[in-house]
């Protein structure tokens, strides 16, 4: 997931994609504890997707506080 494609999306949008990333993580952890994952740079790219949204949230935050 794209900087660009995180910052078009609403707070809504974005709240409900972060936790629907975190039941993706969990899942993946949980594949990866069993031995089925198959692909292990999943977890990594799902761990940065998360800190992209979190970070988009908390600029956003930020700003309204100073405004």
């Amino acid at each position: 997931m794209k900087a660009s494609n995180i910052r078009e999306m609403n707070n809504e949008e974005l709240v409900a994609k972060l936790a629907d990333l975190k039941k993706e993580l969990f899942n993946l952890r949980l594949s990866h504890a069993t031995g089925q994952l198959n692909n292990p740079l999943a977890l990594h790219n799902v761990k940065k997707d998360i800190a992209k949204i979190k970070t988009v949230l908390r600029e956003r935050e930020i700003t309204s506080q100073k405004a």
